[in-house]
């Protein structure tokens, strides 16, 4: 099987599953709850075994301390998984303004140059989409269990495009070197 087939079907697949994670966005979100929670097990873990490795008083009291919060989140998440992907998703929300206004900001920076108006536009749509968020939250709490995962469709879905498009790419890319190739 050549390559370009292979991300082909790579990118079919992920749209696939987009499509799927879309049809059900509450248990894809606390999906990602649940994953986010054994990954913060696995690396709270870690970062304690590590607090008693590492050199100086200081280092290690921050090094458990951390251990220690990430332990308990990730058993928070496990133990809560509803209330963890209410969290995840303030988190996102917050991080998607947070990441809005420091766009526009910086864009003030780049004016007069071609990077001003993507950037401006890219931070206001961040905002925007917060906004909408927010707004959907003040009305019907719920929607932040469809959050993730509406987003994780929505980012499979942009990815199996991207991929089958980098397949048809691919496809034609030898082509057109052996095309260059010819006419040099």
């Amino acid at each position: 099987m050549s390559d370009w087939v292979k991300w082909l079907l790579l990118g079919l697949l992920s749209i696939a599953f987009g499509i799927f994670v879309l049809g059900a966005p509450v248990v894809a979100s606390v999906a990602v709850t649940v994953v986010t929670g054994v990954l913060l097990l696995i690396s709270g873990a870690l970062q304690v075994v590590g607090g008693f490795t590492v050199e100086g008083t200081g280092n290690k009291i921050l090094s458990l301390i951390m251990g220690a919060v990430m332990l308990f989140l990730g058993w928070s998440f496990l133990d809560h998984p509803l209330q963890g992907t209410l969290t995840l998703a303030t988190v996102i929300l917050i991080l998607f303004m947070a990441g809005g206004i420091a766009r526009v900001i910086l864009s003030f920076q780049m004016k007069g140059t071609q990077f001003f108006w993507p950037t401006m536009i890219s931070g206001i749509l961040s905002i925007v989409l917060a906004g909408i968020i927010w707004t959907y939250v003040g009305s019907d709490p719920q929607v932040l269990l469809s959050i993730l995962g509406i987003f994780l469709g929505i980012e499979m879905l942009f990815n199996g495009f991207g991929l089958v498009f980098m397949a048809f790419f691919i496809k034609n890319a030898p082509n057109d070197a052996t095309t260059e190739a010819k006419e040099a």
